[in-house]
């Protein structure tokens, strides 16, 4: 059926980009039809309204400039019930490149045609559902960090946002090509998940299209937002800006301060994740205790990034400050351990499990040591070694074990571009690969190390790179970070460029280069912060426990849940706000922190945890398991990062009252 009946009501000309609304607005019924709403009254520019199909609309637009408000008032006016759900869409021009952005959830063409991990992706050129690929994707509002859909065309780009749920309940995003070159952007009330649902796994589930059933004279009013936009990849920063500061600040979500959160992560960190022999942090423990045990345990130690040296950093910081001798002995020796055990090629490994010893990891592949594992473990090796020589504390082997792998990356670092590599072989040490950013979680270690060791080559080789990997971040595409979601964009590669690029302007940026993208990184990252608070039904845990999820950033959009990652970045995304002058960053930061000193378990019993306990993964949407629940098991990434952020921030006067 037609989607376009009488002329669009249009909000700019095609030479500015093109940007019409064809219709008031559209009732999508339970047999697959669109039924449109066209415009045959109102003035044309800022109201329209149309009737048929046995109902009225009117859309009503206010405000100047780039931003309008927009209230929808769909009556029905039949006489028998009528099930339908309603569609809002705004067409662009024609466009070589649609620059799709749905925050948190949808980047471009979303997923790298030679991406090993299968979630939902574009392509122009053709569908396959089952091969989660299509043209067009529609989705529920709380898989967004900001319910908002961003696209442009040649001239020009826009957005429409709104809020999670509406008067019809849950609400939704999406966008369509049409006419193989139109960019759409729509809304629905309720939402849509088509053309297939996506629920973390390469096995999609069916659409989920739930109607609306109209009584006859029943009448609701929508509202959401329409952004006029330019071309500039970029654009969607400030509305993102706006939207998240129009919601007002209210009282800190935290469940404890400050002091008590470093307090009960590191009795839980210690607790339930370390063991002495060989002393290593469990990556995971079980809530379930009598139950399961230790077999519910993951009897595995990553040497960063989920476990490893990270968080036995934390704990040192931690335990040398409040004088507790065995916690501090205890994340010595884990440190001690990971730097004794290196590969033959001179670089950390990436794994050891009680079953296989020491490995390469998730890669898929017992030759291929992943960059950004290798990376922070170094990167914080050296942290740990700094902060101990502070103290008086010496570690020889950390710093050896510290420039071997930062040989292995200088040796590896692409002679021609800068750009340091992905992978390095377990036997030699060498590059394997440059695809992707995991290459830079080596050059904060290259900035420290340089001024740790006195050496200053170590910081024009992270130049090089840092100058390589700039475009990945003006072109809002960075990928690889994670070993288990291949070449995904996700959260984790926005923390490994804050940190790589404020730690690039602190050691000289004379241009403001560095700035501008550690500024740009920022707000890459953000997008996939959510801005809201999601709904939860009362009668789901997170429901009960009042979680809030303003603060909390979703990993990815191939794994869409809540995680506390972004805590590894808070030291330099404080010193970038101050940096930049701006509050914007330092709201977002205090945010996250007051975000994930939720549910961290106060007592035994608490959320059926264990004290100390911390859990990975906050289901905010439909996607794993159901909305409302909460993984049970602790992670000891989740406490680590929980207390390596807290023992930051108690220094910080932007944290004092929360202490």
């Amino acid at each position: 059926m037609p989607e376009s009946l009488t002329e669009p009501l249009v909000l700019r000309g095609e030479a500015d980009g093109l940007l019409e609304l064809p219709y008031v607005v559209a009732l999508l019924t339970a047999d697959g039809a669109c039924l449109p709403v066209p415009a045959t009254g109102g003035d044309g520019a800022t109201t329209v309204t149309g009737r048929a199909h046995g109902f009225h609309a009117a859309l009503r637009l206010t405000g100047e400039g780039s931003a309008r408000a927009a209230e929808l008032t769909v009556r029905h006016e039949g006489t028998e019930p009528f099930d339908a759900g309603l569609r809002v869409e705004l067409r662009l021009g024609a466009s070589d490149d649609p620059g799709w952005l749905i925050p948190g959830a949808f980047y471009g063409e979303n997923r790298r045609a030679d991406c090993a991990r299968p979630y939902p992706r574009y392509a122009a050129d053709g569908t396959d559902p089952t091969g989660l690929t299509a043209s067009a994707w529609s989705f529920r509002a709380d898989r967004c960090g900001t319910p908002a859909v961003f696209a442009r065309d040649r001239h020009g780009g826009a957005a429409l946002a709104l809020a999670e749920t509406g008067p019809l309940g849950e609400q939704g995003v999406g966008f369509a090509l049409l006419d193989g070159d139109r960019p759409a952007l729509r809304l629905h009330a309720p939402y849509r998940e088509e053309p297939v649902t996506y629920y973390g796994s390469g096995t999609p589930r069916p659409a989920d299209t739930p109607p609306h059933t109209w009584r006859p004279g029943e009448e609701h009013t929508l509202r959401f937002t329409v952004h006029l936009l330019d071309t500039d990849p970029h654009a969607y920063a400030p509305v993102l800006r706006a939207l998240h500061q129009a919601v007002p600040e209210g009282a800190p979500a935290a469940w404890v301060g400050i002091d008590e959160a470093a307090a009960l992560s590191a009795e839980g960190l210690h607790r339930w994740h370390y063991r002495s022999d060989p002393p290593v942090l469990l990556e995971t423990a079980a809530f379930d205790r009598e139950a399961l045990g230790d077999d519910g345990d993951r009897q595995a130690m990553h040497v960063s990034w989920i476990s490893g040296v990270p968080y036995a950093h934390a704990l040192l910081l931690h335990a040398r400050r409040v004088g507790d001798t065995d916690r501090a002995a205890a994340a010595e020796a884990v440190i001690d351990h990971i730097c004794a055990h290196r590969t033959p090629g001179g670089t950390f490994w990436g794994q050891w499990s009680r079953s296989r010893g020491w490995s390469a990891g998730w890669t898929g592949d017992a030759d291929r040591l992943h960059a950004r594992t290798l990376g922070d473990a170094t990167l914080f090796t050296l942290r740990a070694l700094v902060a101990e020589r502070a103290r008086g504390h010496d570690h020889p082997d950390w710093e050896a074990a510290v420039r071997d792998n930062l040989a292995a990356a200088l040796a590896g670092q692409d002679p021609s571009t800068g750009r340091l590599a992905a992978a390095h072989d377990v036997h030699t040490g060498k590059a394997l690969d440059h695809e992707g950013a995991a290459g830079l979680a080596f050059v904060g270690a290259l900035v420290e190390a340089a001024e740790a060791f006195g050496e200053r080559g170590y910081l024009e080789a992270a130049r090089r790179a840092g100058a390589a990997f700039a475009d990945d971040v003006r072109s809002e595409f960075l990928c690889g970070a994670p070993e288990d979601v291949s070449l995904a964009p996700t959260s984790e590669d926005g923390y490994n460029a804050i940190i790589a690029y404020t730690l690039l302007h602190e050691a000289g940026d004379p241009d403001g280069r560095w700035l501008d993208l550690a500024r740009r990184a920022a707000d890459w990252t953000l997008t996939f912060r959510y801005t809201y608070d999601v709904h939860f039904d009362e009668h789901t845990l997170l429901a009960r426990y009042g979680f809030r999820t303003r603060g909390a950033d979703q990993a990815s959009p191939s794994n869409q849940h809540l995680h506390a990652f972004g805590l590894i970045c808070l030291p330099e995304a404080v010193r970038l706000a101050r940096h930049l002058d701006d509050p914007y960053y330092l709201r977002a930061t205090r945010e996250n922190l007051d975000c994930f000193r939720q549910f961290v378990a106060r007592a035994d019993g608490d959320f059926n945890a264990y004290r100390g306990m911390v859990s990975e993964r906050f289901y905010q949407t439909e996607c794993f398991q159901a909305k409302g629940m909460l993984l049970t098991l602790s992670h000891a990434w989740s406490a680590g990062v929980l207390l390596y952020a807290c023992e930051h921030a108690r220094e910080l006067p932007e944290f004092q009252e929360a202490l």
